[in-house]
């Protein structure tokens, strides 16, 4: 009897237009005052242990560090690497869209992120060439969805806290998966393109990917940071996500200078000599090595034996000289410039010039106010997802106490479910629900129902995480409330139903997709359970 009170009473809620938060919280909160034995302080209780849950913190830290990273700037030097990488194929600069949704969502672990960030340039540069808006609109708008398949992600860490499964295994399970559901859209794509004969970017050479790499490469390096620390054993995926959010807002505000108090200023400027230029280069690749090699020998030596802070940092030392004095002696060769010493004096005033602004603007920066409206705009989105999935585990407290999971577990049993069928269901429910919710709650309040079940028939937590995160994006792509149909659509000034029809066809490789991810799970557990071990869940 509660059991059906408490989902008709969060459906009802619902239907009435209730935020999700609330409908589920108040069901819950009905159910424990007239129902259950349970008594009501436990609803307090529930509350505050929630609330004290490590691995929700990593959730503001990963939306901060998006927020700074989804400047336009970032963006367009991705779409840059993207072009010189990919461009030059039939269709390349829609391929090179998607390769650039795949390298962001990387950076930022959220799908309307990706999409804004992304579309606002790509979509531009590809109606440019010839494309249509709406093959446009629709490319972005599924590749987008990465954005929560490829870590970080925020939704995997959502699926973590509710089930109680490693947030690392989960990073790892996506990547092979997110690699590839773009390789499927891309492939998609070229074959359209070969048969609209859409057209093909010029080949600018192995040096604009190059060049390309360089101007990305400090937004891609977070990557690494997030990634290489998780699992190289420095740090835990919260703290990950708390070097990020720093590791972000300085790279926004220092290094490319999209916005703050410094917004718009040049490392570099036209009246600087070509000397200084060289000798300035030089000292800043050198600068770049010894910042790579003393984060990547940390990260790959942190459990070895022998290996000191003073060995690794004169070793760097010794090969950042040696990188600047090869790059300084082959350019200013080129140049005629008048040799090392010269060069490095040369770039003496761009340095001190560049280092007083900052010194200057140091200060300023933690204040400005795109600094503090940034802040303010990831608070908001923090305390929305929060408080959303606080009630969301209150609801899940309650089925645990009325032990609705075990119920219905039971009930597929005998039904004569295997994991072959029950997967089939999940999926059919996790498609449907996906049309009318947020990702985040609606896998708040099915991951408690479903994952006991899945236990108990031998599916794989980890896998089931990834197929569950799947369905979470052809949600976002599927009406009534697609959540990236509605951000293409602001963004390219389409209607909704315009936009439903562009990203269509490329709804299907997703479905195509979905399917392959459901009855393969080599593909979701061979990278966390190479490197890390198999999930151990206590039944």
């Amino acid at each position: 009897m509660e059991p059906a009170i408490l989902f008709i009473l969060v459906l009802f809620l619902l239907f009435m237009g209730v935020p999700v938060a609330v409908a589920l919280g108040l069901s819950s909160l009905i159910i424990i005052a007239f129902f259950s034995s349970d008594s009501i302080s436990s609803v307090a209780l529930q509350l505050f242990t929630a609330s004290q849950n490590y691995t929700l913190l990593a959730i503001p830290f990963f939306i901060l560090a998006s927020a700074f990273m989804s400047t336009g700037g970032v963006a367009r030097r991705i779409i840059r690497f993207a072009i010189a990488s990919v461009g030059h194929f039939r269709g390349g600069l829609a391929m090179a869209s998607v390769l650039a949704c795949m390298m962001f969502a990387a950076l930022s672990g959220s799908s309307p992120a990706t999409v804004v960030a992304i579309g606002t340039i790509a979509i531009a540069g590809m109606r440019q060439v010839g494309y249509t808006k709406e093959f446009a609109a629709g490319i972005i708008a599924n590749a987008g969805t990465l954005g929560i398949l490829i870590p970080p992600s925020i939704v995997m860490v959502v699926y973590s806290a509710a089930t109680d499964v490693s947030v690392g295994r989960m990073f790892l399970a996506g990547v092979v998966p997110g690699l590839v559901a773009g390789l499927m859209l891309m492939i998609a794509i070229y074959v359209m393109a070969r048969v609209r004969n859409l057209p093909a970017e010029d080949w600018k050479g192995f040096g604009e990917i190059i060049a390309g790499g360089k101007e990305a490469g400090w937004g891609l390096f977070l990557i690494i940071i997030i990634l290489g620390g998780i699992y190289g054993g420095v740090f835990t995926p919260t703290e990950a996500a708390a070097v990020a959010a720093v590791y972000s807002f300085l790279v926004a505000v220092f290094v490319y200078r999209d916005m703050g108090p410094m917004k718009g200023e040049q490392w570099v400027r036209e009246e600087d000599g070509v000397n200084a230029r060289i000798g300035f280069s030089a000292t800043v690749y050198a600068l770049a090595f010894f910042f790579v090699w003393m984060i990547l020998t940390f990260f790959l030596t942190a459990d070895w034996e022998g290996v000191t802070l003073q060995g690794r940092t004169l070793t760097g030392i010794v090969l950042s000289l040696v990188a600047m004095v090869a790059y300084a002696l082959w350019r200013g060769k080129q140049a005629g410039s008048r040799g090392l010493a010269g060069l490095l004096a040369a770039s003496l005033p761009i340095w001190r010039r560049n280092l007083g602004l900052m010194g200057r603007n140091f200060l300023r920066a933690f204040f400005n106010e795109e600094t503090r409206k940034v802040t303010v705009d990831a608070a908001r989105t923090t305390v929305m997802l929060m408080f959303i999935i606080v009630n969301a585990l209150l609801f899940a407290h309650v089925l645990t106490a009325e032990r609705i999971p075990q119920a219905i577990t039971a009930l597929m049993v005998d039904a004569g479910f295997t994991w072959f069928t029950f997967l089939i269901a999940v999926n059919l429910l996790l498609l449907l629900g996906g049309q009318f919710m947020e990702p985040s709650g609606l896998l708040l309040i099915v991951a408690p129902v479903v994952f006991p079940i899945a236990m108990e028939l031998g599916v794989d937590p980890v896998h089931l995480g990834i197929i569950m995160v799947v369905n979470m994006e052809i949600g976002m792509i599927t009406p009534p409330i697609g959540l990236n149909l509605f951000v293409t659509s602001g963004i390219t000034g389409m209607s909704l139903i315009q936009v439903v029809r562009a990203a269509a066809p490329f709804v299907l490789v997703l479905f195509v997709f979905l399917i392959l991810v459901t009855y393969v799970p080599f593909m979701s557990t061979w990278l966390p359970y190479s490197l890390m071990g198999p999930e151990i869940v206590t039944r």
